[in-house]
């Protein structure tokens, strides 16, 4: 995923309103962001650390930058826009990089499935094997050593889970994919310390045939890229 025009650099001053930040640029002037994620972002500020940010000349766009990447104090860079999630999932799996889901002739994007109205973020088919339903996590949480998923309550991630195991109960194949954005986690569990109802349901969603998948990607200034597989630590 290359970035077209080129990221442009701030220093975080603050997140607020859950959906903006306020930015300061090179110049010394202060603009407001749209932040592109809806989670508590635990661990991912850092009031005074750099900032990336892409732009659009959306004339109708009441904030023309969206904050894509934080650098903490150790230098890692952290992906903050979770729509880049399946961007990078998607590009991953045509490119053959993930390994468990190669062979489908067939890529969809948000397709409806499931008896709790969901929508699927990846579905793939070839009409010779049991379609794959893959559901995608962005991954930025660190704590000490490990990455950890979700960073705060997610009922909408409990509905997920209960849906890929009602499709692997119906014969196909479902799959919980964590994209890691994040350049200091290299391995990723189930945050039972801050959702212990999500770790209890993904255990039971493993034992019935749900697969769990962890790759994370390479960040930088002018490329996202998902590079490698990565241990899911139950």
């Amino acid at each position: 995923m290359h970035f077209e025009p080129p990221l442009q650099r701030g220093r975080l001053l603050k997140r607020y309103k859950r959906f903006l930040a306020d930015i300061e640029l090179a110049d010394g002037s202060v603009t407001t962001i749209h932040c592109p994620n809806t989670g508590s972002m635990k661990n991912c500020l850092f009031p005074g650390e750099s900032v990336w940010f892409s732009s659009s000349d959306n004339p109708k766009r009441k904030y023309p930058y969206t904050w894509e990447l934080m650098q903490t104090p150790s230098g890692d860079l952290i992906g903050i826009n979770t729509g880049r999630a399946n961007q990078l999932a998607e590009e991953a799996i045509r490119d053959g990089i993930i390994k468990e889901l190669k062979g489908y002739k067939t890529l969809k994007r948000e397709v409806r499935y499931g008896s709790e109205n969901s929508r699927i973020d990846i579905m793939l088919t070839d009409g010779e094997q049991p379609d794959c339903y893959v559901e995608v996590k962005s991954a930025t949480l660190l704590e000490g050593e490990h990455g950890f998923f979700p960073d705060a309550v997610t009922e909408r991630g409990q509905k997920h889970l209960r849906e890929l195991m009602s499709v692997v109960n119906q014969g196909q194949r479902g799959v919980l994919l964590f994209i890691v954005q994040h350049t200091g986690i290299h391995d990723v569990a189930a945050a039972r310390h801050i959702d212990s109802a999500y770790a209890e349901l993904l255990e039971t969603a493993l034992s019935v045939g749900v697969e769990v998948l962890a790759y994370c990607s390479e960040l930088n200034y002018n490329e996202f890229k998902v590079t490698r597989k990565v241990p899911f630590l139950r």
